[in-house]
């Protein structure tokens, strides 16, 4: 089987031009993915989100990187409460439980609540309730 290089490399210029993380093509017995991981611990980006109340200043995710970040598991929709309305599960401040539930991502109309993975302190909460997230994006960062 012969890889049409030019298919690839439009697939790539996909996921920049559309800021995808990954693309799937599919014709008749060729399947074809692309995909990248633009996510790193030292070296974070910043969700597209204009309307993120909960990032006041982009300098900040870049000076604090010391602490216990918590990631998301899975890709889907992230809520802070289990209900509009609700208390939510963390707020700034707050002293968690390793085990305790800190967000909620939905993926496929299914609510999968997000445990942390160590105990501390909230010290920062990187997405906004109904923010969509990737696989392995920073939520919160404890100290």
């Amino acid at each position: 089987m012969k890889i049409d290089k030019k298919i690839i490399k439009e697939l790539s210029d996909y996921l920049d031009e559309f800021n995808l993380t990954e693309l799937e093509y599919t014709e008749k017995d060729t399947k074809i993915k692309v995909s990248k991981n633009n996510i790193s611990v030292n070296n974070r980006s910043l969700p597209e989100n204009k309307n993120n109340q909960n990032l006041k200043n982009p300098e900040t995710l870049t000076k604090n990187n010391s602490g216990t970040e918590i990631t998301s598991p899975i890709i889907g929709t992230a809520y802070h409460a289990p209900e509009p309305g609700a208390k939510k599960f963390v707020d700034v401040g707050k002293k968690i439980k390793k085990g305790d539930t800190i967000m909620i991502v939905e993926a496929m109309k299914t609510m999968n609540h997000v445990p942390s993975t160590s105990d501390g302190i909230v010290k920062e909460i990187l997405v906004s309730d109904g923010q969509p997230v990737e696989f392995g994006q920073t939520l919160i960062i404890l100290e």
